[in-house]
């Protein structure tokens, strides 16, 4: 069975269609490639399942081991490459609040944000340029 419908509406958009709750996402080609740039772009959303996938992965890990990382933000930065066209690199800076975690904890969350599905399903040649970001360090 599916799990995301999605359809072509014209104009270099599509609109995809979660099944299980029925939430969309719009994505539209970026400018650079012939669109308009009104919404995500599926290389942005390549992007954005990278940052989103690790600080779940993340948050699994904290709640099993008995701590939170709620606040935890990310910065994610897409760069393209040519020839073929496609994602060169993404970086991303993941910043974490203002806790005191122990070298534990942190140990754990790196851990976690590099065994994450999507991680792990990219191809190797694509640079994944990681920072995390205590604050007290």
């Amino acid at each position: 069975m599916a799990t995301i419908h999605t359809e072509y509406t014209g104009q270099l958009r599509t609109v995809a269609t979660h099944l299980q709750s029925g939430n969309t996402i719009i994505t539209d080609a970026p400018v650079d490639n012939q669109g308009k740039g009104e919404a995500f772009s599926p290389t942005d959303l390549l992007a954005a399942s990278l940052g989103s996938c690790m600080i779940t992965i993340m948050g699994i890990a904290a709640q099993t081991h008995g701590f939170n990382i709620d606040g935890t933000k990310a910065d994610i930065t897409k760069i393209m490459a040519s020839n073929p066209r496609r994602v060169g690199e993404i970086k991303i800076d993941l910043y974490f609040p203002d806790v005191e975690y122990s070298p534990k904890e942190k140990k754990l969350i790196e851990a976690a944000a590099f065994s994450c599905p999507v991680y792990l399903s990219l191809h190797p040649d694509l640079i994944k340029s990681i920072n995390l970001h205590f604050q007290h360090e």
